[in-house]
C-alpha cells in the first residue's frame, strides 16, 4: 500500500476499534491480515432477532465482516464494506444475508461508528419501515405490525466509563 493517508486512517481504526472491544461486553473484534488492517470480523453480542420458519425469536450473537477497500476515503458502497456472516436467519429490514446495509456511510466513516450503526440495526433501535428503502420487505412489514417488540436491546456497546473508544459510558 502506497497511500500514506489511508495507512494512517487504517492505523487509527485498528487502535480505536480494539479500544472499543476492550471496553465492551458486547463487541469482539478480530483483525484479519497484516497491518495496515483492511479487514475485520466483528462479533456483536447484542440482542436481536432471527426468523426460524414462521417464528421470530431473540438471538444474541451476530457476526459481521468489515472491509475497508483501498478507495474507502473517496467512495463507499455499504454492501462492499459490510457482510453479515451469521446467523443466516437474521431478521431485520436492513438485512438479507449475506447483505447488510447500515444506512448511509460517508467516505471515511470510522470503524467504531460502523460498529455502533450495526448494533443499532441488529438490536432494532434503528428500523426502516419502507419497503422501497429496505433489503427485506417481509421484515419491514413485520416491523410495522410488531412495533411493541423493539428495541430488542437498548444497551450501549461501551458500558464502561472513560473508555475513550468513542463509546458511551
Amino acid at each position: 500500500m502506497n497511500d500514506a493517508i489511508l495507512e494512517s486512517f487504517l492505523g487509527r481504526q485498528l487502535a480505536e476499534g480494539m479500544a472499543l472491544a476492550a471496553a465492551s461486553d458486547l463487541v469482539e473484534l478480530h483483525p484479519l491480515g497484516p497491518e495496515p488492517v483492511q479487514r475485520y470480523v466483528a462479533r456483536l453480542r447484542c440482542r436481536g432477532l432471527v426468523r426460524l420458519g414462521e417464528r421470530v425469536t431473540a438471538h444474541d450473537c451476530f457476526d459481521l465482516g468489515i472491509r475497508f477497500p483501498s478507495d474507502y476515503l473517496r467512495r463507499v458502497n455499504p454492501l462492499e464494506v459490510l457482510t453479515l456472516l451469521g446467523p443466516s436467519e437474521t431478521w431485520h429490514p436492513n438485512c438479507r444475508p449475506p447483505g447488510f446495509c447500515p444506512g448511509h456511510l460517508a467516505p471515511g466513516t470510522t470503524l467504531v461508528e460502523i460498529l455502533h450503526q450495526c448494533a443499532e440495526i441488529l438490536s432494532w433501535r434503528k428500523v426502516t419501515m419502507k419497503e422501497d428503502d429496505c433489503m427485506n420487505p417481509a421484515a419491514c412489514a413485520w416491523a410495522r405490525a410488531n412495533r411493541d417488540r423493539f428495541p430488542v436491546d437498548d444497551r450501549p456497546l461501551c458500558r464502561r466509563a472513560g473508555s475513550g473508544a468513542g463509546g458511551q459510558p
